[in-house]
């Protein structure tokens, strides 16, 4: 396995949950690490808990180097800027995780699809969706630059079976497929493009939802099979060091399966399967 020191990656979506831990998993691992999202200090999107300040700060207490910038991903513009910042503060961009996901807003309400409101659209497709479509746009002449890459986009999968809210269902599959097409696209310029799908996390948002905390959720049943964020930034952190990762191109990979493969555990040392439904 390669080490990411001198490698430079951006994490969208960075101010909690997957996208933070990703991208301090990615920070360990040397590389310099760009966070994007909306919450920052003293603003944080709804009053969620995190911002990318926190998770830029969280790198650099781990030994690696974060740098924070707020972005909202809805505005091309802000998009754009981010990756032009890079170029200009960096020069080049390695790894990009594509993580950004605006369904939070209002959740993922169940419901059959004719009784939801039309806005789960925007949340999933426009914030989405759309939004790492649009990161894509920007970040990959950039990418293009080196002599390989990687992308990933954060999805959910379970073998193609249905989730049982129609929005979710069809968000997360267009980015599987939007993964797949890139990597036949981008196969010339040695850029392995991947989607890449955890279990059921304890995120600090699922954790608030069921009243409970990192230290206790253990005497909850409902998340006895559930693993914490790291788990998919240690699966993500894994593909980014392994030099072999251009086979895997356009496939669609579970957390644990990857878990397996390259033989880490959770931060409690536990081996979580891939999560089935």
């Amino acid at each position: 396995m390669k080490s990411l020191i001198g490698k430079v990656a951006l994490v969208t979506g960075g101010s909690r949950g997957a996208g933070r831990a990703i991208a301090v998993e990615l920070g360990k691992a040397g590389a310099t690490v760009y966070v994007t999202g909306r919450s920052t200090k003293g603003n944080s999107t709804k009053g969620f808990p995190g911002t990318i300040d926190d998770t830029a700060s969280q790198i650099e207490e781990a030994g690696g180097k974060g740098i924070a910038v707020r972005c909202d991903h809805t505005v091309d513009s802000e998009t754009e800027s981010v990756i032009r910042q890079i170029r200009e503060e960096q020069g080049k961009l390695d790894i990009l995780i594509n993580n950004v996901w605006g369904a939070h807003d209002i959740g993922v309400n169940p419901g059959a699809f004719w009784e939801l409101p039309l806005a789960n659209w925007d949340t999933m497709f426009t914030a989405g969706v759309r939004a790492q479509l649009a990161t894509n746009h920007f970040a990959i002449p950039l990418l293009r630059e080196n002599n390989e890459a990687l992308i990933i986009h954060t999805t959910f999968w379970d073998d193609g079976k249905y989730t049982g809210q129609f929005y979710y269902d069809l968000a997360k599959n267009a980015l599987v497929r939007m993964a797949y097409g890139l990597s036949e696209e981008l196969k010339g310029d040695n850029i392995s493009v991947l989607a890449v799908s955890p279990g059921f996390m304890r995120t600090e948002l699922v954790l608030d939802h069921m009243g409970m905390d990192e230290d206790h959720w253990q005497e909850s049943e409902d998340l006895r099979k559930s693993e914490t964020p790291y788990y998919i930034g240690r699966a993500i952190t894994a593909l980014a060091m392994d030099p072999g990762v251009m086979e895997k191109t356009g496939q669609v990979l579970k957390a644990g399966d990857l878990a397996k493969e390259y033989g880490f555990t959770d931060v409690d040392g536990r081996y979580i399967p891939p999560f089935t439904m």
